[in-house]
């Protein structure tokens, strides 16, 4: 017997995805894209979708947002955690079946594929904040030349600079 086999098949959910731009007209592309896109997913079929007129953003000159009601068939709940991490829908709804059953092969790839995309943007992360602390040390030492430039007598007139940092942002 095939454990594989147990798992639940054929899962319908409602995905609900958000766009916020201008021109207008960008959005409604942009969503019918997005849409193509997720059709063209492995194990995904579109089923329906409804993609609404762009509305001017309340206190937002020129700002539209528009949102996207996509009813999708995955064959497996693998491919629908693939759609949330790869689109990121501002809302999630599984219409059926009632009941998901997962055996620990499914469970393994279901946690593997949330651990991957995890460590993923962990890695991102880290990266924005070596090089964010690296821009920081690189603005000290320009605002330090131009503040010993300014008390050796070389000025031209300019302010003297100094960098302060946040309450909650470590200092080197």
């Amino acid at each position: 017997m095939n454990f594989k086999d147990e798992e639940t098949r054929g899962i319908t959910a409602v995905m609900i995805l958000e766009a916020i731009g201008k021109p207008p007209e960008h959005l409604v592309n942009a969503l019918n894209e997005i849409v193509d896109k997720i059709g063209g997913e492995k194990g995904v079929i579109v089923k329906n979708k409804k993609i609404n007129e762009p509305t001017l953003i309340k206190d937002r000159k020129d700002f539209y947002t528009s949102f996207a009601e996509i009813e999708v068939e995955v064959e497996e709940i693998l491919h629908l955690a693939v759609l949330v991490f790869r689109y990121m829908p501002a809302h999630l709804e599984i219409s059926s079946p009632e009941l998901i059953a997962l055996t620990n092969s499914g469970w393994n790839d279901f946690l593997n594929e949330l651990t991957r995309r995890l460590h993923g943007y962990d890695e991102v992360a880290r990266i924005l904040q070596i090089e964010k602390n690296i821009l920081e040390n690189k603005f000290r030492e320009i605002i330090k030349e131009k503040n010993e430039e300014q008390e050796s007598g070389n000025n031209d007139g300019g302010i003297k600079a100094e960098y302060k940092p946040e309450k909650n942002e470590k200092v080197k």
